[in-house]
């Protein structure tokens, strides 16, 4: 699907280390424990050259030494540019998983992946490791990044578990995803198809591999692909046993969203930032657009990489006719310039932008266990416009048994910085390995997670401890609003 007016500049030839920087990065139950691992059937890359991958138009398959990206890295079976600023640089990387790779795409008409040299979207990877678990982890991806972004922060780590992994790029990548899809809001609608069509034949796929489907199918993600999650279990709950949520982009038709918050923080951050007379007013102003106090110092930051791109690509996707035939608004204009995304009103817009929000709405009727975490201190995602209000809908919705919500105080959207700011920020990564194996308790022996709550921050940890742990025990209902 392709939506590109005539009346617009021809495609930008995007790098793809700016891609690392964009915005929103930017069940049945089983018997079988998600930690015993059994040897795969006849060993090695067993059954390799019989793999095909449902619906593929194209696949190649490789026989690894190691997944992981202790050995992927070096052998060109990932890109460290899709997963560069997800993690810490403390974060351990697992080794000793072998297996098969399958790498390919899905049949699509858009271009932006440039990965394996395909000028292809809808780019998918499997790994199958040699000694399965019986489970499969399904993830899409952060911001508008390819297929490999998860690798360190999620696949390192559920492949030395034992468990087989799948991830899609969406179906279209980079900072234009907007040109693709033929009406507003279809190329961020086409994300959740994509992830439902990754793991049916992802299912599918293990099914050869190891002449037996998935016992537990698991499905989790951040930022944009945390949204994908809370989409699948309300959409497609009947795919898998549960989920884990990181800091998820919510989408309502009435707001809050984005669209609303984003401009707010647009307006007032230079003159915040200016000093003087107005500068006060101006931070109260960001604190109650949602950006909390104690935040200020992820301000200029995020005013510099985030905010303005985020509002602009996305506003374009669901509003591209807000500024007529301009191409996702003028950058850093200031408000009163014509067509300026500072002064965008999502509120005021036509009924046409909530119909479009419409198609990738999410409504809190999950239909299998989840787990949310979101950091207090995100200041691209504020946890009281996001998550705080999931966690309310869920709860309204009649689903708050399916659901545990945990708010980690410290935590910012991004965690590699935390390397920036190790005395005042803690990442998130280890806390989402914490919430997974909790998930995975609950399923298998009905042994439920703690409490919802706000998990306090760690005083005095050394660095390294502070990437590799996170205890969801301490949890506490300080202001929890689930």
């Amino acid at each position: 699907m392709r939506r590109r007016p005539a009346s617009r500049p021809s495609p930008r030839p995007w790098h793809r280390r700016a891609r690392a920087a964009v915005a929103l990065t930017a069940l049945t139950l089983t018997t079988v424990p998600a930690t015993t691992a059994s040897a795969a059937p006849a060993g090695h890359c067993a059954r390799q050259a019989q793999l095909r991958v449902p619906g593929a138009a194209h696949q190649q398959t490789a026989c690894l030494d190691e997944l992981t990206t202790a050995g992927t890295v070096a052998s060109g079976h990932t890109d460290p540019a899709d997963w560069a600023g997800l993690t810490p640089k403390d974060l351990a990387v697992p080794s000793g998983v072998p297996g098969i790779q399958i790498d390919g795409y899905f049949p699509d008409t858009s271009t932006t992946n440039t990965n394996h040299g395909w000028q292809h979207d809808a780019q998918f990877v499997i790994r199958l490791p040699d000694r399965w678990n019986g489970g499969l982890v399904v993830a899409g991806t952060p911001g508008n990044r390819e297929q490999y972004a998860n690798d360190r922060a999620i696949a390192d780590w559920v492949l030395a578990r034992g468990y087989a992994y799948a991830a899609t790029d969406k179906g279209n990548t980079g900072l234009a995803f907007h040109r693709d899809g033929k009406t507003p809001g279809d190329a961020i609608a086409e994300w959740n198809d994509r992830v439902t069509q990754l793991t049916r034949a992802a299912r599918a796929t293990l099914a050869q591999r190891y002449r037996r489907p998935p016992a537990r199918t698991l499905v989790t993600g951040l930022s944009n692909a945390g949204y994908l999650v809370r989409w699948q279990l309300e959409n497609r709950p009947e795919l898998y046993d549960g989920g884990v949520d990181w800091e998820g982009t919510l989408w309502r038709t009435d707001g809050p969203n984005l669209l609303d918050f984003l401009p707010k923080a647009m307006r007032a951050y230079p003159v915040y930032a200016a000093g003087g007379e107005g500068a006060e007013a101006a931070r109260e102003r960001l604190h109650a657009a949602g950006f909390p106090a104690g935040s200020e110092f992820l301000w200029p930051y995020h005013h510099k990489v985030y905010w303005d791109l985020t509002q602009r690509i996305y506003r374009e996707e669901l509003d591209p006719g807000f500024d007529g035939p301009v191409e996702a608004g003028t950058p850093y204009c200031p408000p009163g310039t014509p067509g300026c995304d500072a002064d965008y009103d999502y509120a005021a817009r036509p009924d046409e932008v909530r119909q479009a929000v419409a198609k990738i709405a999410l409504t809190g009727r999950i239909g299998k266990p989840l787990i949310t975490l979101h950091g207090t201190l995100d200041v691209l995602l504020p946890i009281g416009e996001d998550s705080d209000v999931y966690a309310r809908m869920v709860r309204e919705a009649g689903r708050g048994r399916l659901h545990r919500y945990y708010r980690i105080e410290g935590g910012t959207h991004t965690d590699s910085l935390v390397d920036a700011f190790p005395d005042r920020l803690r990442p998130l990564t280890p806390c989402h390995r914490t919430a997974f194996t909790a998930l995975e308790d609950w399923l298998s022996a009905g042994h439920r997670p703690p409490a919802s709550g706000t998990v306090a921050q760690p005083v005095g940890q050394d660095p390294v401890t502070l990437a590799n742990a996170c205890s969801l025990d301490t949890a506490k209902d300080a202001g929890a609003p689930s």
